[in-house]
């Protein structure tokens, strides 16, 4: 199924976030105002993708974006004022990054803040209806992904570049026995009840 534009405006702006649910590492939002003719087949929510066809996406849609921007929100803002006004940030700071103003916001999920007085429409499942959602998400994981792999780097027994900071087993399993880094965030159940970690 082709994407579409959400509204009649120009310069619609499309945002979303990556890593909400991570135990690690920033949540990271992209914002894209993309040409009103953009249009590609393989362009759908990121996490419908392959990381081959992210990668392949993301150069082009760099290219043809009017605008884009991105920006991370790191672990310590994130334990204290909440993901959900984390990931709202996020993307606030990437929409302040585009070189041109927006006249409509689409966002992907149900909470938003108002922006600059700008109109928006938040969208449930968003960023597998609407072509600049989708883009955003897709620039939003790729950029947090590859900020993963680099702190993979320092910390590698817990396989960020793999698990990319997710609560998979394996990475529950590297908390348990190494305990937590400076990029956990220590708001987050970092562990089941059954293997309470003392922070």
């Amino acid at each position: 199924m082709l994407l579409k534009n959400y509204s009649n405006f120009s310069l619609e702006c499309g945002t979303d976030e990556a890593g909400r649910g991570c135990l690690a590492g920033p949540v990271t939002a992209a914002a894209i105002l993309l040409p009103k003719e953009f249009e590609n087949s393989l362009l759908n929510d990121s996490k419908q993708l392959s990381e081959k066809n992210r990668d392949y996406l993301k150069p082009l849609i760099e290219s043809e974006a009017l605008s884009f921007g991105f920006a991370h929100v790191f672990q310590e803002e994130i334990d204290t004022i909440n993901i959900l006004n984390a990931s709202i940030l996020a993307m606030h700071q990437s929409i302040e990054k585009l070189s041109v103003n927006p006249e409509f916001i689409i966002v992907d999920g149900n909470k938003f803040k108002p922006f600059k007085n700008i109109p928006y429409k938040t969208i449930v499942k968003g960023d597998s209806k609407y072509l600049s959602i989708a883009a955003a998400s897709i620039l939003a994981k790729t950029f947090r992904d590859a900020y993963m792999v680099r702190i993979h780097e320092e910390f590698p027994m817990y396989n960020w570049k793999q698990n990319k900071g997710y609560p998979t087993k394996e990475h529950r399993a590297a908390i348990k026995k190494y305990g937590i880094t400076k990029y956990h965030r220590k708001s987050f159940r970092l562990l089941p009840e059954q293997l309470k970690l003392s922070l």
